[in-house]
């Protein structure tokens, strides 16, 4: 993984964040959370250790998917 400190500490999916970056989002980031790929990751944190995920299609009243902070070992990834 050399490509791995290319990569932001904190990364969104949410284009009002302002931990967003479409052109890194553009080629693509993988998230390996506690050693599985996840594919439902909104938003990332490194040096806190955490991830927020998606709950299935349900969205609150802005129209945004509920989430869900989930904590451990992640790994992020250029695919």
């Amino acid at each position: 993984m050399t490509e791995t400190p290319a990569l932001p500490d904190r990364l969104s999916n949410d284009p009002s964040s302002p931990h967003y970056d479409e052109a890194l989002l553009s080629r693509g980031v993988g998230i390996r959370f506690k050693g599985q790929e996840k594919t439902n990751v909104e938003e990332y944190c490194v040096s806190e250790g955490w991830v927020r995920v998606s709950l299935g299609k349900a969205t609150d009243r802005r129209g945004r998917p509920l989430t869900m902070k989930l904590t451990g070992t992640v790994e992020p990834y250029l695919r």
